[in-house]
């Protein structure tokens, strides 16, 4: 056991630092009395010459392609062969272990499901069955996501630093740890545990946020309410402009831009500085409840995403231009009612269709005030907030518990791998 747990794929040294030589096609290394260090040549069996297939004799092309970091092989697209003369292409079945030798360093590796067979690939991607008596499919597949795995194929990748190339022989000299068919079976089903909780908690968070953007909508387009401009509702403002001016000063302070805003969440890792006034500070600083609007983006599906600010940081700070700021104003609407109308015209589009621009679009102040508002009254905009609210807590809840899982997978697999943790001691793990 502690002979493996000091063996990786990216160095592969012994407890005594002496380098252990990838050992040639047809011969094993035993580390233990039951797994065995060969190389992927040895288990997996070339089979792109078997596949091939003449463009010509097919109608039509599903292509399928490999997800980066070993996230699986997907149908890119489907196109007429009507016009294409000249080329092959390789069917793929079920179980087959494809990668794209062109994308080594972004780990695009895997093994084909039933939903991708009897698609095809291009010659960029040689095809291999796995040697029933030495691996299962899925077993290769778990390899695959194995960090040291994916660092030890790009270290062999050879090219340019924009395009990198794995060879079949290279892959084939690949060095890998293999368990007899039984354990490998039962790490399956550990991460397969794993990876079913995860399915179920992001069907269950699509379903959650599906139904949130529902009931959003249905509160804020209630045509039984009193409809007004949005000026009339909130206070209007947009931030200062970044100039060379403002780099240095006596009042630098933080503010925040359009890549510090989410889909209704701040990322506050990256926030910069520039110099204030303290006039500025007071025109342009947020307070608790404030809403900041994503103005404008090269990415459409970043315009008018909205956040909350909470005080996370200790003032003052700012806004930048990129930003609309919306205020509650006082005695006609609460803050957490600008949220929930800014979140709805976001998911609804709705800033999206007043947005100006042809190839990088922006929300102007002056056209986001003239946005219909349906306002009620101060208490019943507090009892939508609260179901809302209550609604974001629970599909964060779950979002969160799926990031948690995500994380014990990630630390599980190279454990049970590099055999740091048992099997019977993963069973006994709570997930």
């Amino acid at each position: 056991m502690s002979d493996w747990q000091q063996i990786s794929l990216g160095d592969l040294e012994t407890p005594t630092r002496r380098k252990v030589a990838v050992p040639p096609q047809g011969s094993r290394t035993s580390m233990s009395d039951d797994w065995v260090l060969t190389t992927f040549g040895e288990v997996l069996t070339s089979v792109s010459r078997l596949r091939k297939v003449a463009v010509t004799d097919l109608e039509a092309i599903p292509y399928a392609g490999v997800r980066w970091n070993a996230e699986g092989v997907y149908h890119r697209d489907t196109v007429s062969t009507e016009g294409i003369t000249g080329k092959a292409v390789y069917r793929i079945e079920k179980d087959d272990v494809v990668y794209n030798h062109m994308w080594p360093t972004k780990a695009a590796f895997g093994v084909v499901k039933d939903d991708t067979a009897g698609c095809y690939v291009t010659n960029h991607f040689p095809l291999f069955t796995v040697k029933p008596h030495f691996a299962i499919p899925s077993f290769i597949e778990a390899t695959f996501q194995y960090p040291e795995f994916q660092a030890e194929a790009a270290r062999r990748a050879v090219g340019t630093t924009e395009r990198k190339q794995i060879s079949n022989a290279s892959f084939a000299s690949l060095p890998i740890w293999v368990p007899p068919l039984s354990v490998q079976e039962r790490i399956v089903e550990i991460i397969g545990a794993v990876d079913d909780q995860i399915t179920a908690l992001s069907v269950e968070t699509e379903t959650l946020a599906a139904i949130l953007r529902r009931r959003r909508a249905d509160l804020m387009t209630d045509g039984s309410v009193e409809a007004v401009r949005a000026e009339h509702a909130f206070d209007f403002s947009t931030g200062v402009r970044r100039t060379p001016d403002r780099a240095t000063g006596p009042y630098m302070t933080p503010y925040l831009r359009s890549a510090n805003v989410g889909y209704g969440r701040l990322d506050l890792s990256d926030v910069l500085e520039m110099n204030y006034e303290p006039a500025e500070r007071e025109k342009f600083g947020l307070r608790y409840g404030d809403v900041v609007v994503s103005e404008g983006s090269a990415s459409a599906n970043a315009v008018g995403m909205p956040a909350m600010w909470r005080d996370e940081l200790p003032g003052p700070v700012c806004t930048q231009m990129t930003l609309l700021r919306l205020r509650a104003m006082d005695e006609i609407c609460i803050p957490e009612f600008v949220f929930h109308w800014s979140m709805w015209a976001y998911e609804s589009r709705a800033f999206l269709d007043i947005a100006g621009g042809t190839n990088i679009k922006h929300i102007s102040a002056k056209r986001a005030k003239g946005m219909v508002v349906r306002l009620p009254s101060l208490d019943r905009q507090r009892e939508m907030s609260v179901e809302l609210d209550t609604m974001e807590v629970a599909l964060a809840s779950a979002r969160a518990e799926t990031a948690r899982l995500r994380e014990v997978k990630a630390g599980l697999l190279p454990r049970l791998l590099n055999r740091t943790i048992d099997i019977k001691s993963a069973e006994l793990l709570e997930v």
